[in-house]
């Protein structure tokens, strides 16, 4: 996967592309990013202007960007050219499975006031992470090229882990549990510490469902049946415990 970023700072992308997973990523030459300057492409430098018809704020310049994407696409071939907008398509993971399929990628990342709306006419997709407004965006295109990242193969030390994560089946994740198995009067719930597989495979989704219903309950379809045997009442108990005498070692 190879993902070119065009921005107005491009020193926001620094740390997080040099830290922790995404450090791993493009070490293992699973991603490659490269942040681009969206100043570099103005023969002055500068890439906003007042807003036709007055107002507030600074606009991005069509002619400014247009010219960075000719410039890049001219070097490569693009699968989607993405515009991080508070407008745009709400991220979800069913979109970030889809985008993790493609080659290659194209993001812009807005600022100051907005875009000149004539840009919109040279992207295929926009995309929003929430109902809210940032200053740019810079972070909502990291949290892009985060989420797919981590459904790239082989970036994952545990390929699995990603496929159990949050929404992947609609559902929120189940409660996590590690040692000790008793911490200040919390236990761990006993299934967990049962070996019986089938047992917790049943119990994590019986907590998956009990857990979006109780935080999510929008992301349950109307004619979506709970699991076999599904008792809220008892799949949200977390009080049972084993003695501490039988945790098992370190792994």
């Amino acid at each position: 996967m190879h993902i070119d970023v065009l921005t107005a700072v491009p020193e926001v992308f620094t740390s997080p592309l040099e830290s922790s997973i995404l450090r791993r990523a493009r070490e293992k030459q699973l991603l490659s990013v490269a942040v681009h300057n969206l100043h570099h492409f103005s023969p002055n430098g500068r890439i906003d202007d007042y807003p036709y018809g007055g107002g507030a704020g600074m606009v991005i310049r069509v002619d400014v960007v247009v010219r960075a994407l000719r410039y890049l696409q001219s070097k490569r071939k693009y699968d989607e050219v993405i515009y991080l907008t508070a407008d745009g398509m709400l991220l979800s993971q069913s979109l970030l499975n889809q985008l993790s399929m493609h080659r290659s990628l194209l993001l812009i990342a807005g600022h100051y006031k907005g875009i000149d709306d004539r840009i919109r006419h040279y992207i295929s997709r926009e995309i929003s992470i929430g109902n809210y407004v940032l200053t740019g965006g810079e972070l909502p295109a990291l949290v892009l090229i985060d989420g797919i990242a981590r459904l790239l193969p082989g970036v994952l030390s545990d390929g699995i882990s990603a496929l159990e994560d949050s929404y992947q089946d609609g559902l929120l994740a189940p409660p996590l549990y590690t040692r000790p198995p008793e911490f200040e009067g919390h236990k761990v719930p006993e299934v967990l510490l049962s070996g019986d597989h089938k047992a917790i495979c049943k119990w994590r989704h019986q907590m998956s469902w009990q857990r979006t219903l109780e935080r999510r309950p929008e992301l349950i379809r109307e004619d979506e049946a709970p699991p076999p045997e599904y008792d809220g009442e008892n799949a949200a108990q977390r009080d049972k415990s084993v003695p501490a005498s039988e945790e098992e070692g370190p792994s």
